[in-house]
């Protein structure tokens, strides 16, 4: 029997609607500094996790919009994105066993450019309106772990104080809304609501009861 996400989608719903009005006010306060536009897909090289909640949502909306062959396609070419982000974290954890530096490590990860599944051939998200928080936010300034980032196509210059997003913030909100669903749906896995997956890897993988650690009645 399918799980029912459908409280908890709306919950994280609520979240990308204070997370877009967010961007708008950034957006309209700073028009010439937000590079934001459509075909920019700066954004869709860049390297991140999800949330399990977010995870289960994308991949419900990508299963909800694409079928047959076409759906298929599309997963053969994130298991091709997954294993090349597999490798590059592989490497950075080796790296961080030889005992370099994990700030160095993170630094060298976040340059990364591995291209996003979702990104189509014109250059525009093919789910772009259930795209995940952070490529919503991309082009405003953030921080998280006391780190302040922002995207390189901006005119936000450096050393000038700008409204910022506190990511950290966000990614609380996240678990907290992942945790609320694993005690819902009962999962055996209590740390389910701490994992994080890219978006190649919440595309490919089957959010079923076996994965989620729903036991079974009987």
């Amino acid at each position: 029997m399918a799980i029912d996400f459908k409280e908890h989608f709306e919950r994280y719903e609520e979240l990308v609607a204070t997370v877009d009005k967010i961007f708008a006010q950034v957006k309209e306060q700073f028009p010439k500094e937000v590079f934001c536009r459509e075909r920019c897909s700066d954004c869709c090289y860049a390297m991140f996790d999800l949330s399990i909640i977010e995870a289960i949502y994308i991949n419900h909306k990508f299963r909800e919009k694409f079928k047959g062959t076409e759906k298929s396609a599309l997963i053969d070419e994130a298991a091709k994105t997954d294993r090349a982000i597999v490798k590059i974290k592989r490497d950075a954890y080796k790296e961080f066993k030889s005992g370099k530096n994990e700030v160095d490590i993170l630094g060298k990860i976040s340059m990364e450019r591995v291209r996003c599944p979702l990104l189509g051939a014109n250059n525009m998200c093919i789910l772009y309106e259930s795209r995940p928080i952070t490529c919503r936010l991309y082009g405003i300034p953030t921080s998280s772990a006391g780190m302040s980032h922002i995207c390189g196509r901006t005119n936000f210059k450096e050393g000038e104080k700008y409204p910022t997003v506190n990511m950290d913030a966000l990614y609380s909100k996240l678990q907290l809304i992942s945790a609320e669903m694993t005690r819902a749906i009962k999962s055996e896995n209590i740390k389910m609501c701490e994992m994080l997956v890219p978006v190649s890897m919440a595309l490919i993988t089957d959010f079923d009861e076996e994965y989620l650690g729903v036991k079974k009645n009987g």
